[in-house]
């Protein structure tokens, strides 16, 4: 397993250590998952995520080759702007989920940890028909999350003034670079992955103690590992790759249609989705709740729509936020309404679910 370069620091707070993506990560501290979660959603936690992959694209058919490549329209960012897409196969589902970076002069995309390297693979097929230079830096890249609705406020100490005052009329999915802790060229970009306010942080990797010591320092940040980041992101309905959305789906099936442009040009997967909205897709992904303690929807565990077999659960936990169970699953379109049931077979007995509307918890600070 590879170290993440804060595996140090992760390892001297006593955070549980387990194998992910070919990466050493903290699953969570000894503070716990609720405190960690709980932290993320009242005040402010921060997540090493320098597992994911990044990689450049520049070059003069950059927009081009990464419009191919992907199902958002590229052509429509300003440079500062970030968009949410997906990389498809010919067969229109998913090879992954991205988010894509536009700066003035070439373009980031950010990619899961697991597929870095077959996504590297899978675009470079169509390199060769652009004017364009894909190259990986992720093992360069130190990643910081810094999620929570006083993240803001406490992180604004560490920015120099320039930095500060662009990050403060920063716009959600909007990025900006500037000096953080002292560290210079710090891409500071309003997103994550959790529904709260929040800002991840990309530098080089050996500034890696020099931030996270800054951050430390603060006193106001609790470290946060993958368990409560999985709890963070099902509460808010985000996608999973490898739970919600993988080779077997496409986006449209996934709910996810309003990242696919099928108006900007062609692109790889496209001819299906055509296909596919002009018929109309036969599965939908839904989220449910149980309301009794009857059992936790887990990954894997089947599913049933009046009495018949449809797949197994995708994403599911004990909401910490909420208090009730909730999961994701694909069910016939006919029975993805609001307000339909389904049943979870939990370990042999069937607890009844019905189908929530997305996302799950509606109070974060990001919508």
């Amino acid at each position: 397993m590879k170290p993440t370069p804060f595996h140090e620091f992760h390892v001297a707070l006593g955070a549980k250590m387990v194998p992910f993506a070919g990466y050493e990560m903290p699953v969570t501290y000894p503070q716990g998952l609720i405190a960690e979660h709980n932290a993320v959603r009242q005040n402010c936690g921060v997540f090493d995520v320098s597992h994911m992959g990044e990689f450049l694209v520049t070059g003069p058919d950059a927009v081009a080759f990464v419009n191919r490549v992907t199902t958002n329209d590229v052509a429509k960012l300003e440079p500062g702007q970030i968009h949410y897409s997906s990389i498809l196969d010919d067969k229109g589902t998913f090879v992954d989920d991205c988010l894509v970076y536009r700066f003035a002069d070439h373009l980031m995309m950010v990619v899961n940890a697991s597929n870095a390297a077959k996504d590297f693979a899978h675009i470079s097929r169509e390199l060769p028909k652009f004017n364009a230079k894909l190259e990986d830096v992720s093992d360069a890249t130190a990643l910081l999350a810094v999620q929570g609705p006083k993240s803001e406020e406490i992180l604004t100490p560490l920015f120099d003034r320039a930095t500060g005052e662009r990050v403060t009329g920063l716009g959600y999915y909007h990025f900006t670079t500037g000096t953080v802790a002292g560290v210079p060229d710090v891409i500071v970009s309003r997103t994550g992955y959790t529904g709260e306010d929040g800002f991840e942080l990309y530098f080089p990797a050996q500034h890696a103690a020099t931030v996270w010591t800054a951050l430390m320092k603060t006193g106001r940040i609790q470290p946060c590992g993958l368990g409560c980041r999985d709890t963070l992101r099902l509460e808010m309905g985000m996608a999973l790759y490898g739970n919600d959305i993988d080779d077997t789906v496409t986006p449209l099936e996934a709910g996810l249609g309003w990242i696919v442009k099928l108006a900007k040009g062609d692109f790889v997967g496209k001819p299906v989705l055509d296909s596919q909205k002009a018929a109309g897709v036969t599965k939908k992904l839904v989220g449910f709740t149980i309301a009794d303690r009857a059992g936790i929807p887990r990954h894997g565990m089947p599913v049933y729509v009046n009495g018949a077999p449809s797949g197994t659960v995708c994403s599911g936990t004990m909401s910490p936020s909420l208090g009730v169970a909730i999961g994701t699953c694909y069910v016939p379109t006919a029975s993805s309404k609001e307000g339909s049931e389904v049943e979870i077979d939990v370990r042999g007995k069937r607890v009844k679910g019905v189908v929530t509307k997305f996302p799950f918890y509606k109070e974060a600070s990001h919508k």
